[in-house]
């Protein structure tokens, strides 16, 4: 994401720099702007809202990845519980 930031503020023609954050984040990103795109109405987003909801996206699909992976290995159900 920083890099795709960088290269579309800094570079004279970014090209297709968005297209990998943006298949990062596909399996929730096509929900979000579907529901962004019914609350808002007709229009193109602005940008800064296209990348927040970009990097939420990314971020809570790399969450739930995680949550996947450590209880795929076990580990959730063998630590310790507070008490």
């Amino acid at each position: 994401m920083a890099v795709a930031t960088a290269v579309t503020l800094f570079a004279p023609d970014p090209g297709f720099v968005w297209v990998l954050p943006a298949l990062c984040a596909f399996p929730l990103f096509p929900f979000v702007t579907l529901a962004e795109g019914a609350i808002r109405g007709e229009g193109q987003p602005e940008t800064w809202l296209l990348i927040a909801e970009l990097v939420l996206c990314v971020l809570a699909q790399s969450l739930v990845l995680g949550t996947i992976v450590e209880a795929s290995r076990g580990r959730l159900r063998r630590r310790p519980r507070a008490s």
